[in-house]
C-alpha cells in the first residue's frame, strides 16, 4: 500500500488505480475532503511527527506550486507550516474522538495511529486500542521526508526495536494484543529486519527510504531544498526530468527482500511469516567482548515469554465500537430520498452523546457523488439540543445543518461545503453566551458556518475555505489559516493569526485592543477597501437570514456606522 503523505491528493487518482491505499489524516489537515477519507483503504492518523516529532513540520515555499497549492487548499509560493498535534488532541480522549470521526467518515477504512518510538509509547498505544484504532504503527528514529530540513531528521525519536518491544509487551499485559494490528517503520532496509520486527511482534511494515532508493534515491540530503538531483523530491521540473525510477526496480526490491524472509523462515524450521509474530523467545543476542557499554545493556525485555494463554497478535478484522450511533439512524432516513434523487427534510432531537453527527451521510454521498456532492439543500436536517463532539465534521455539499441549542468542540472539522447554522434556544444576548466550542473548522476546506454567540479557542484554525461568522472567540484566531473569510462580531483573544497563510479575517474592534492582540510575526492589520465593504455586508446579512442574530441585525442596520470599528487582519 502506498501512503498519500501529509493530505492532499489529486482527486483523479481517487478510487482507480493510482489511488493511495493509506492516507494520512496529519495535524495539518492539509487538503482532507469527505472523498478524500471515502477513497482511503487505511487512514492515518498521524499524531507524531515522523522526521520531527514536537517541532511541527513544514514545506518550503519554494515547493508550494500552483499544483501543491490546489492539492492542498493554501496559496502558492507560501511556506506551509504543519502545527503540532495538540491543536486537536489534548488528550487520550480528543485523539479517541478523531478515531470515532474517521470511523464514520470512512466505516470501510482501517484507523492507524503512528506513535514515535519512545519510553512509555506501550502505555499510549493501550490507549489507542481502546479508544477502537485498528492498527497502531511504531516509528523508529532513522528516515525523513522530501519537506524536513537535515536537523529534524537527527531528533526522531528511539529505536524502532524499543518502541516496538515495549507496545507488544503493553498490549499483551492488558490484554489488548487480539484487537489491534501493530505495523512498524523507520529504517527497515532487509528481510532481516522484517523477521526481527515480526518476533517483536509487527504485523506490518513500512519501507521509506529504501523504497526512495530503489527508484533512484542517492541519498543527496537536500530533499528540502529543492533541489534533489534525481528528480524525486523537488517540484522543479527541469530537475523532475532527471527520474528513472521504474515500477520494475521498485518490485525488484520488494521480491528481494521477500526472498530474504523467506529463505531465513525456512533456517528457522517455519513455513510463513504469521507464525513467528510475537515469539520473541525465537531471538537471542550476541554482545561483543570489548565493548563495556555493551555489557551494560539489559536485553532481558526483547526476548520476554509472552504470557500464557495471551493472544500474540491481532485476531479480528476490525476493531470497532458496538454501541449504535445516531449517524445509522440519519442515513437510513435520507438515503432512499437520495436515492430517488429528491430533496429532504428531517427534524432530530440531539444529545451530548451524539458524536460526529452525521458523518456517515457525507461518507455515502462522497462515494456516489465524489467532491461534486449535491445541489445546495439538498439535504436539510434540523436538530434541536446539545450537539456531542465533531458535528457537521466534514460535510459535504449539499447538507445543511441547522441546530437550535449548542454544541461542543470541533463543530464543523474537515467542512468541505454546505452549510452549518446554530442557535440559542432561549437566551437574551446571546451574542454574550458561548454556543460552540473549542477548535471549530479546524481544517474546513469550504461551506458557510453561521453561529449567533461566541466560540471557544482555536477557532478556524488551518481554515482552508470556509467563510463564517461568529459572534466572539478565545484565543488563537485563524491559526495556520491558508484560506477562507472569518467575520468575528465581537472579541477576540490573544495570538491572532498565528502562522496565517492566506485568507482573510475581519474582527469588530469597539474598544480598539485588536493591536495587542494580533501576533505580528505572521499577520497585519489592513485598510478596508471597497470590496471590504461589499464582503461584510453580504456576510454579515447572511448571519442574520440564519441566526436572527440581534448583534448581526444592528450592525447591518446601522451598517456605515458599525463598519468602522471592524479591522481586516491579513498575512503579513
Amino acid at each position: 500500500k502506498s501512503n498519500s503523505g501529509e493530505g492532499g491528493e489529486d482527486p483523479a487518482r481517487y478510487f482507480g488505480p493510482k489511488n493511495s491505499a493509506m492516507k494520512q489524516i496529519a495535524s495539518g489537515r492539509f487538503g482532507v475532503t469527505p472523498t478524500y477519507l471515502a477513497s482511503a483503504a487505511d487512514l492515518e492518523i498521524k499524531i507524531a511527527q515522523g522526521a520531527k516529532p514536537g517541532e511541527g513540520g513544514h514545506l518550503p515555499a519554494v515547493k508550494v506550486t500552483e499544483y501543491v497549492a490546489s492539492l492542498r487548499r493554501c496559496t502558492p509560493n507560501r511556506i506551509l507550516i504543519s502545527p503540532p498535534p495538540h491543536h486537536d488532541i489534548y488528550s487520550i480522549e480528543d485523539l479517541a474522538q478523531l478515531i470515532h470521526d474517521l470511523k464514520q467518515a470512512n466505516p470501510n477504512a482501517h484507523i492507524c495511529v503512528k506513535l514515535v518510538a519512545e519510553t512509555g509509547v506501550g502505555t499510549v498505544a493501550a490507549g489507542v486500542a481502546k479508544a477502537y484504532a485498528d492498527i497502531v504503527q511504531i516509528s523508529g528514529c532513522e528516515g525523513g521526508t522530501g519537506a524536513a530540513t537535515i536537523s529534524s531528521i537527527k531528533n526522531a525519536g528511539n529505536y524502532w526495536e524499543i518502541g516496538l518491544a515495549e507496545t507488544q509487551r503493553v498490549l499483551m499485559e492488558n490484554g489488548l494484543r487480539d484487537k489491534i494490528r501493530l505495523r512498524v517503520d523507520g529504517g527497515l532496509r532487509t528481510g532481516r529486519d522484517v523477521i526481527i520486527a515480526a518476533l517483536l511482534g509487527a504485523e506490518e511494515f513500512g519501507f521509506g527510504t529504501a523504497t526512495m532508493i530503489a527508484a533512484g534515491c542517492v541519498m543527496a540530503r537536500q530533499c528540502h531544498s529543492n533541489l534533489c538531483p534525481t528528480g524525486i523530491a523537488t517540484q522543479d521540473e527541469k530537475l523532475r526530468k532527471k527520474f528513472r525510477g521504474t515500477i520494475e526496480s521498485i518490485s525488484a526490491y520488494f521480491r528481494a527482500v521477500a526472498r530474504e524472509v523467506r529463505e531465513i523462515l525456512a533456517e528457522m524450521g517455519v513455513s510463513t511469516l504469521d507464525e513467528i509474530i510475537g515469539r520473541s523467545d525465537r531471538l537471542c543476542s550476541s554482545i561483543p567482548d570489548d565493548s563495556a557499554g555493551a555489557h551494560a545493556i539489559s536485553l532481558a525485555p526483547f526476548f520476554a515469554h509472552p504470557p500464557n494463554g495471551r493472544p500474540r497478535k491481532c485476531a479480528c478484522r476490525k476493531n470497532d465500537n458496538p454501541a449504535p450511533s445516531m449517524n445509522d439512524t440519519i442515513l437510513s432516513d435520507i438515503l432512499p430520498s437520495l436515492e430517488k434523487h429528491e430533496p429532504v427534510a428531517r427534524d432530530y432531537t440531539i444529545r451530548n452523546i451524539d458524536r460526529s453527527i452525521p458523518v456517515k451521510l457525507n461518507y455515502s454521498i462522497a462515494k456516489q457523488y465524489g467532491d461534486r456532492g449535491l445541489p445546495p439543500d439538498t439535504v436539510r436536517l434540523n436538530f434541536s439540543g446539545t450537539a456531542g463532539q465533531s458535528f457537521g465534521a466534514f460535510n459535504h455539499r449539499g447538507v445543511s445543518l441547522a441546530l437550535v441549542g449548542d454544541a461542543n468542540d470541533y463543530v464543523g472539522k474537515g467542512m468541505f461545503g454546505g452549510r452549518i447554522v446554530i442557535i440559542h434556544s432561549d437566551i437574551g444576548e446571546p451574542h454574550n453566551h458561548v454556543i460552540v466550542g473549542n477548535t471549530v473548522l479546524y481544517g474546513a476546506t469550504g461551506g458557510e458556518f453561521c453561529a449567533a454567540g461566541m466560540a471557544g479557542e482555536r477557532f478556524a484554525v488551518r481554515n482552508s475555505g470556509a467563510n463564517a461568522v461568529i459572534e466572539g472567540t478565545g484565543h488563537h484566531l485563524g491559526e495556520y489559516m491558508t484560506g477562507g473569510t472569518v467575520v468575528v462580531l465581537g472579541n477576540v483573544g490573544y495570538n491572532v493569526g498565528a502562522g496565517m497563510t492566506g485568507g482573510q479575517l475581519y474582527i469588530l474592534d469597539r474598544n480598539c485592543t485588536l493591536e495587542k492582540k494580533i501576533n505580528t510575526d505572521y499577520v497585519m492589520i489592513h485598510a478596508l477597501r471597497d470590496e471590504d465593504f461589499t464582503t461584510l455586508k453580504y456576510m454579515i446579512t447572511l448571519q442574520y437570514t440564519y441566526t436572527g442574530s440581534i448583534l448581526a441585525n444592528s450592525i447591518v442596520s446601522e451598517f456605515d456606522t458599525a463598519v468602522r470599528h471592524i479591522r481586516k487582519v491579513v498575512p503579513v
